[in-house]
């Protein structure tokens, strides 16, 4: 959990963070999460967020920060991950005594104590039936942006519903991570913005409305437990006295819409129509600003944060840095400047030599193994010269994400 503060001229004030691990070893999470013994589940305690949520705020309490300033507040939360407020939970939200840590007052509020989250793949049974449910992957894909994913809120919903009924009727409301969050902080239950909820498999993304056919394949009664979707940027009222009477928050602090990291990225990046903003890291990740989507099979289309008529484009790579640095390795003694140079002594196209790299199976397109191709389109085994592999890598990377990103729709700008 992280916190930063800025002044009037975007000026970093504070930051600090709490490491779920090292600072909250009594949950014993490992990453931050619990991986279940299926390998597939993947899940945190809730309690350990509002717990992190407590221990950053007396950290910056105890260090002299000055609450009373603060004139507004907003946030990003993993995306995909979901909290279940138990029947009776917004009562003790709104009335949460300020002599007690925030984690006391609400243990007894959730009627699943491990929330899922984005790294979960134990739906691929709910992902069949939302698609069958919406005439196939293609038309779920047209209706919410993204065909059918393990991790979209719906799917573990679903699953939720099926396997612990009793426990989803004790359900009041479903938050996703950041509308939860910002709830902690008004007070009463935050809506899901729209760029967030566009990640859920259950948002018509034209509409900027839940998808009937989408909520009743997933579970009975499920607007009710979602709340109605709202603008990213929007103001959702004053911060809860607690904040107030424990930290000294100005009553006049507002809380604004908390969205999705994705999200946040791009709004943060200050990117605008046209741009494009590629995330090299383990995954590699390609945000884009699009006017007109074309969903598709490949990659997910979300609301925009920052402007509600328009769309941002998500593509993951899976294959990313670690391919490039198993490359490095072989081709260039483990140097990123020798693989510079290697790269810079070959001309760009390659002279036609192009490869594709997979060391495990790839999201976009779904591929594995490494395929090498000369410029007569004849197979090359087992590979190609040093300076020419590191060269087929990375454009072969590149021109992946361009063609990836004009089949949801980016225009390359002439």
């Amino acid at each position: 959990l992280k916190v930063i503060a800025i002044d009037e001229q975007l000026r970093v004030i504070y930051e600090d963070n709490v490491h779920f691990d090292k600072d909250l070893p009594e949950f014993k999470t490992q990453g931050g999460v619990y991986i279940h013994s299926d390998r597939l589940t993947v899940t945190s305690p809730v309690l350990m967020w509002v717990k992190a949520l407590d221990v950053i705020l007396e950290k910056m309490k105890s260090s002299g920060f000055d609450f009373s300033q603060v004139r507004a507040m907003s946030g990003a939360g993993q995306q995909h991950g979901s909290v279940y407020w138990k029947k009776g939970s917004i009562q003790i939200l709104k009335n949460a005594s300020s002599e007690l840590p925030l984690h006391q007052s609400l243990k007894g509020c959730f009627s699943v104590s491990d929330s899922p989250i984005w790294m979960d793949s134990s739906t691929a049974s709910q992902c069949r039936a939302l698609e069958k449910a919406l005439g196939g992957a293609q038309h779920l894909a047209s209706v919410t942006g993204s065909r059918a994913y393990e991790r979209f809120t719906g799917n573990q919903i679903a699953k939720i519903y099926s396997q612990n009924p009793e426990v989803y009727k004790q359900t009041e409301r479903i938050s996703l991570v950041s509308s939860f969050v910002a709830s902690l902080f008004l007070g009463a239950y935050a809506p899901i913005d729209y760029s967030d909820g566009s990640g859920m498999n259950l948002l018509q993304i034209w509409e900027k409305a839940w998808s009937k056919p989408c909520l009743d394949a997933c579970a009975p009664g499920l607007e009710e437990r979602l709340g109605c979707p709202v603008p990213s940027h929007s103001v959702l009222g004053p911060i809860s006295p607690y904040y107030s009477q424990r930290y000294g928050f100005s009553p006049d602090c507002k809380i604004v819409a908390f969205t999705g990291d994705n999200p946040a990225s791009l709004a943060g990046m200050r990117l605008q129509e046209g741009d494009i903003a590629i995330s090299l890291g383990t995954s590699d990740t390609l945000f884009l600003w699009i006017q007109e989507p074309t969903p598709a099979l490949e990659g997910h289309i979300l609301c925009n944060p920052v402007d509600s008529q328009t769309y941002m484009a998500l593509l993951c790579f899976k294959n990313g840095s670690l391919m490039r640095e198993r490359i490095r390795d072989e081709c260039a003694s483990g140097s990123w400047d020798e693989f510079s140079k290697a790269l810079s002594s070959t001309d760009a196209g390659n002279s036609g030599n192009l490869g594709f790299y997979f060391d495990v199976m790839e999201i976009t397109p779904e591929a594995v193994g490494v395929h090498r191709f000369n410029r007569d389109n004849q197979k090359v085994v087992p590979r190609f010269p040093k300076e020419v592999e590191i060269r087929a890598l990375i454009e072969g990377q590149f021109m992946a994400k361009r063609i990836h990103a004009e089949k949801l729709g980016y225009k390359v700008c002439k």
